[in-house]
């Protein structure tokens, strides 16, 4: 990954978004710090299908599920206000 500072991302933009296209993620720092990378939208979209086939199913939550009478932490919520 190549790494821009912020300034030079933006003198240069149009040459960090041909990079980006050609496969390669551009890392933009800010202040000597990372701050965004910039990748083609190809990539961001198979990113976003590997994530998507990782997280778990209706299924698998409600499998995951304390039962037996185990002990689990309750979410302390006021109730709803209605109006009629």
């Amino acid at each position: 990954m190549i790494e821009w500072p912020l300034q030079d991302a933006k003198n240069k933009f149009s040459a960090v978004v041909e990079a980006a296209l050609a496969g390669t993620p551009q890392q933009v720092t800010r202040r000597g710090k990372p701050a965004v990378v910039v990748l083609s939208t190809t990539e961001y979209e198979r990113l976003r299908r590997m994530e998507k086939a990782a997280a778990p199913g209706l299924a698998e939550l409600l499998l995951e599920m304390p039962q037996g009478g185990e002990d689990f932490a309750r979410l302390k919520v006021a109730p709803r206000k209605v109006e009629f």
